[in-house]
């Protein structure tokens, strides 16, 4: 069975790939067992050296990269330069910092002395998802290469080419055979991976349905897992928001990567006392936005990643306003080739409507009015998802107060959630454990080991 490139632009065929077979899936594992058994003797240096290079070559090949990523998910070639930018900022921000973080920790003993040693556990696995095909692997993948681990991708099926062209860059940067690898197979073959006793660790970025698959099958083999999924990311106007500025983040927040963002500000809660002029100053941004070929550089409005995403989001979208809801613009399908959908608002959304709990995972804003702060964090954390999300006033004290409650993993103040390599991302609820990205994200995999010297017998250990 091949696995291959279909552009969403024009939803004609690409590049095929075959999918492994038994045989060269055991031995990939294979490869990848022997690799870790070197790599975690290793000297932390060596491996960031590894790391600088995978960064430096991203920048190199920037341009074609990008081409890569438009033409594979349809992302506009602007936002693929600034995802190769962010994936090669990544690998830098452990390259220069993996050593800090993995020294020892000491704790204070009454007698005696004790230490936190941070070690590698083996290959760990991880399913990446076709909306940031190099960003959501260099979250999973620099950390733990240069805490001493192995990684084996399983990619979305949807960008082959993306994911040949990141084990090719690590065999280009010096990383011996087994470091990283790339798996051509299907998603039946996950579970089969999580069973196999050299897997040691399982990482998952994509919908709720996947990540509960995955998390079943860590628990079933008692695996240590880490899990990004969904978002229903609250962005909170208040009363006394900066309206122009908050129409301009909302505006960046729902509408990068065509809204296929797990953080994306997928519903606007304000305040009713400005509601009605944030959402025409917002309308009027969306209503003039140039639809076109993603890989024009003056296109603002390209296809999904694939016709299933565009038939998905506009069946969402059917039934919203089939239940209710009103449409203040666009709400359909576009009449021109390729997965397109129009940019919508919807407003009037009620619990109960598809909208209202389930992921838009699209060009698709929801507008709720709330009556003052109370009702804003009501509804904010009336969701079975905790991502991000973002609070918006000049009062930043005050902002801080209604961010505190908000129940995600991340809150944003006078900005859209967004990442950078120092901060931790994750979430709690529907959309996952587990951290990624700072000091947290080189942590989850690794054996936080206990070493423990008495104070009678032998000299203590000696710190610097």
């Amino acid at each position: 069975m091949a696995i291959q490139t279909i552009n969403p632009y024009t939803n004609l065929p690409g590049k095929e790939f075959d999918e492994l077979t038994e045989e060269q899936i055991e031995s990939k594992i294979i490869s990848a067992d022997t690799a870790y058994k070197s790599w975690r003797d290793t000297p932390v240096k060596e491996r960031c050296a590894i790391l600088a290079k995978v960064a430096q070559l991203l920048q190199d090949k920037k341009d074609k990269l990008a081409k890569l990523i438009t033409e594979e998910m349809g992302k506009l070639i602007s936002e693929s330069r600034d995802e190769i930018d962010i994936s090669s900022a990544i690998y830098k921000y452990y390259a220069d910092n993996a050593e800090s973080f993995l020294q020892d920790r000491q704790l204070e003993v009454e007698k005696g002395s004790a230490y936190i040693k941070y070690s590698p556990i083996g290959i760990i696995l991880g399913v990446e998802p076709w909306n940031y095909p190099f960003y959501q692997v260099a979250r999973l993948a620099a950390p733990n290469i240069a805490a001493g681990n192995v990684i084996m991708i399983k990619h979305a099926s949807i960008v082959p080419q993306c994911a040949q062209a990141i084990e090719d860059i690590f065999k280009e940067a010096g990383a011996p055979e087994g470091v990283y690898t790339n798996l051509f197979v299907s998603g039946k073959n996950i579970s089969r991976l999580a069973d196999d006793k050299r897997i040691k660790g399982l990482s998952l970025t994509g919908s709720e349905d996947a990540g509960s698959s995955l998390a079943e099958a860590a628990g079933k083999n008692l695996k240590k897992s880490v899990l990004e999924l969904g978002g229903n990311d609250p962005f909170i106007v208040l009363d006394d928001a900066d309206l122009d500025h908050a129409v301009k983040m909302a505006f960046a927040g729902r509408m990068k990567n065509m809204g296929q963002s797990c953080t994306a500000a997928k519903r606007m809660i304000v305040d009713e006392k400005v509601a009605d002029a944030f959402t025409e100053k917002l309308a009027e941004k969306v209503r003039n936005m140039r639809v076109g070929d993603p890989s024009e550089e003056d296109t603002e409005i390209g296809p999904l990643s694939s016709e299933d995403a565009a038939k998905k989001l506009n069946k969402q979208i059917q039934e919203t306003i089939e239940q209710g809801a009103k449409v203040l613009l666009g709400g359909k399908r576009m009449d021109r080739a390729g997965a397109f959908v129009e940019p919508t608002i919807l407003t009037d959304i009620k619990p109960g409507m598809t909208a209202y709990h389930e992921e838009l995972f699209g060009p698709v804003i929801s507008i709720y009015k709330v009556k003052g702060e109370e009702e804003a964090v009501k509804l904010a954390n009336d969701s079975d998802f905790g991502l991000g999300g973002s609070v918006y006033s000049k009062d930043v004290a005050r902002a801080e107060r209604v961010a505190h409650q908000i129940e995600t993993g991340m809150v944003f103040i006078n900005e859209p959630t967004s990442s950078s390599p120092e901060l931790p991302f994750g979430g709690i609820k529907r959309s996952g454990y587990g951290r990624e990205l700072s000091d947290l994200g080189i942590h989850e995999f690794v054996n936080k080991k206990l070493i423990r010297i008495s104070g009678k017998g032998g000299s203590e250990r000696k710190t610097e």
